[in-house]
């Protein structure tokens, strides 16, 4: 079966910390370090965007929240790629931003996650690392949280269905639960000395 092919060739990495902070290797690791550094562009991503989601909040309730998402999100990924040489950014397999659209590979291991969120506490965040030819590619699962329940749940509010509806359309991101996969964060690093590699990251 092609996904147990994919589980197989996914280094799956359970690990206990909270997005918000940066991971730490296992002592003696000897890893990529890209691994490391996905781990920090996704926790700094993670930190800013979640700061970002709270202050609008507070200041314009959850439509400004979606606002929120639309705009600052891929800002956010942006200046992170501009800055790492990575490729840094969100996907789903139920996305709102036709933008964030899975290519195969990161589709295979959404449905993984899927699985495997099915047996791992949602405290437990789940990762998974393939290296093909040079190319290293990082994906950190984003599991529900209370918070991601006001844009995302099956019950959003009035104003948040409107705001919705204007901003995507086509949204398929509503109607989650509490723990479940709803997406992951991914880095992907080109082949050190390829032409993306020696252009990536020039400018601010």
């Amino acid at each position: 079966m092609k996904l147990s092919r994919i589980l197989l060739l996914l280094l799956i990495i359970i690990l206990a910390v909270d997005l918000a902070l940066t991971p730490t290797p296992a002592i003696g690791s000897t890893e990529d370090p890209r691994v490391a550094q996905s781990r920090e562009l996704i926790a700094a991503f993670g930190s800013e965007l979640k700061y970002e989601l709270q202050k609008a909040m507070g200041s314009g309730g959850p439509a400004a929240a979606v606002k929120v998402c639309r705009d600052r999100s891929p800002q956010i990924a942006s200046k992170l790629s501009r800055k790492s040489g990575a490729s840094v950014g969100r996907t789903s397999l139920r996305f709102r931003n036709p933008g964030n659209a899975p290519e195969p590979w990161q589709a295979e291991q959404l449905r993984a996650f899927d699985q495997l969120a099915e047996t791992t506490p949602a405290e437990q965040p789940l990762e998974a690392v393939q290296a093909i030819d040079g190319e290293l590619r990082y994906m950190r699962a984003i599991r529900t949280e209370p918070l991601c329940l006001v844009c995302h749940g099956s019950a959003v509010s009035p104003d948040v269905a409107r705001s919705l509806r204007a901003d995507y359309p086509h949204d398929r991101a509503t109607g989650y639960a509490q723990g479940q996969v709803r997406g992951a964060f991914r880095v992907v690093w080109p082949a050190k000395g390829s032409s993306e590699d020696s252009s990536a990251g020039s400018s601010e």
